[in-house]
Formats: structure tokens, sequence, C-alpha cells
């Protein structure tokens, strides 16, 4: 299949067969169109089964614009690659698994009434609220749990933090119900304790694709690495200047620490942009510079020069 629309660092990605790679792409690189080609290439070039493919992201609308753009440069031939957000992948496993349905999925409604249950009456109860489902959303994606976990809030002290998230943990297993954080608890509980079952999605899905990798959180990390041994074709995509999802347990830290994970990891950076004039990605690059903390980028843009910018 012709690549000649691609540029060097592209055709790099879009050709890279089997283990580990770290694809570093930043805003307007063609991140979408490299995904899609390199899916394409696997299928039509190495006779990759397409159903062993698993491309993962972290929205709904960006799955589905994924699956899109792929199908259109497949050109109606139908492959039947897995596309899906986390929680998608991990609901499909637990109703294979533990059948479970959308009955078992709680609805704020229903977080809302179990803590309700749990937190004293004169405690105020709608600010309350929120900051503990928001921070046992932060335990969850944790690998430690309640037992590691440094609370720091200041609504309540920290032991009687863990005595609501204990709580709160017990009334959602006694109903048989699950947030899409459990998902992944009860995913990885799975494959630690039956390894017969994470043999089979492992042959399964032989293919992984993560899509946004610096929003990842521990927990998705580990169930990722978890999924792809032993062969570890495991291609990560992201850009470690972009994380946001950090008041989620997101740890772009774990991006740039692949390398050492995964010491076969091959890297490979998109550093044209495609969407910007000179001058956007000139300061852009002059502000981010500042952060120590990140993968190195020389970032040109493929633009002609455009008006100068304005500071208003």
């Amino acid at each position: 299949m012709p690549l000649d629309h691609c540029n060097e660092a592209q055709l790099r990605a879009v050709r890279h067969f089997t283990g580990p790679m770290l694809l570093i792409a930043g805003p307007g690189s063609g991140k979408t169109f490299t995904i899609t080609e390199r899916i394409r290439y696997l299928i039509e070039v190495h006779g990759v089964e397409p159903s062993q493919i698993l491309v993962i992201t972290f929205t709904k609308a960006a799955a589905l614009e994924m699956e899109q753009r792929f199908g259109r440069i497949a050109e109606g031939k139908g492959y039947s690659v897995n596309f899906g957000t986390f929680h998608a992948v991990y609901f499909h496993i637990l109703k294979e698994t533990y059948h479970y349905s959308s009955q078992n999925i709680i609805t704020e409604k229903e977080k809302r009434a179990y803590l309700k249950q749990i937190i004293r009456p004169e405690e105020e109860e709608s600010e309350l609220i929120e900051h503990l489902l928001n921070e046992f959303g932060k335990v969850k994606n944790s690998i430690g749990g309640i037992e590691t976990y440094q609370y720091e809030g200041a609504l309540v002290e920290p032991e009687r933090f863990a005595e609501n998230y204990r709580c709160y943990r017990k009334t959602c297993i006694q109903e048989r119900k699950m947030d899409f954080d459990d998902m992944a608890l009860k995913c990885l509980e799975l494959f630690q304790e039956r390894p017969d079952i994470l043999k089979q999605y492992q042959a399964r899905y032989r293919y992984l694709l993560i899509d946004e990798f610096q929003d990842i959180a521990p927990i998705q990390y580990r169930l990722v690495r978890l999924l792809a041994a032993p062969e570890n074709n495991l291609f990560i995509v992201g850009d470690d200047d972009q994380s946001i999802y950090g008041f989620r347990g997101a740890k772009p830290d774990i991006m740039r620490h692949f390398p050492k994970e995964y010491p076969s990891a091959k890297i490979v950076a998109l550093q044209i942009n495609y969407r910007s004039t000179p001058q956007v990605v000139s300061a852009a690059g002059k502000l981010i510079g500042h952060n120590r903390n990140r993968f190195p980028k020389e970032i040109s843009a493929a633009k002609e020069p455009g008006a100068p910018l304005r500071i208003t």
C-alpha cells in the first residue's frame, strides 16, 4: 500500500509491527491519520486479524471519530477492529465473565443516596458529597487503594474519610452496583485471580493501541500491561504537555517512564505541526519549554507565516 503521503516520522510509526512503541504526538501533528494508517498497515501488509486489534481512547466521541476515520480509509472493507473507551472495554469483559448488565451501573442519584446514609446529619451534604465522590474516584484509580491513599482534603479527617470510603464500597458491593472506576477494579481483581481468563483476553487482543496516553491512571496502566503481556505489542500515543485529567488520578509521569518500563520500546516523535502558523508554534514552544519535566521536542510548522501574535 502506498505511503508517500506520510512524513518520515509518521512512516516509522505506521510501519512499526511488533513490540512496544511510544509515539509522541503534539497538536496538529497528524496523530489520528497516523494511528488509522498504522491499523490498516497491520491488517493489509502484516496480515494481522482485525479482531485482534484493540484501540482504546478516553471518550466515546474520540473512539467514534477514530472508528469512522478508519472506516473511510479502509474503503468499506468492514474490518472488525475493536474501538472503545477504557470503560467500554472493562464493561465488555465484565459482561462476558460476571454477566453484568446496565442495571449494575450505579446512577448519580444512587451514589448520593448511599452517601447520605453514611455521612453525619450535621455535615454539609451537597459540598461534602461531591468532594467525597471525587476523592473516591482517585482512590479507585490508584494502585494501593484506601490503605495507601494519602487523603489531603479539608472537609473531613483522614480517618473519617477512610471510614466513609469503606462504608460506601460495602454498600455498592451489597447492592451489586458499580461505577466506571469500579469496573477497572473488578477487571484487575479478575485478571489477578483468574490467570486463565487473562490468558484468553491476551490471545484475543494481541495488538493494543492506546490514545491520549498522557491521561492514563495507574490502575488503567496496570490493566494495559496485563493485557499486552507477554507479546507486548503495545503502541501508545500521547503528548505529555497536554495532560488534563490529574483531577481523576491521571499521571503523565507514567508516559514519561514508559521507556524505562519497556527498554526495548521504539520512540517516535511527530514534530511537524500542520494546523498552526510558525508564530503560534514558536510562542507555544517557548512557553511550554519552561516545564523541564517533559519529553524534549522541536516542533516546526508546515504552514506559511501568518500574522504576528497579539496579546490583548
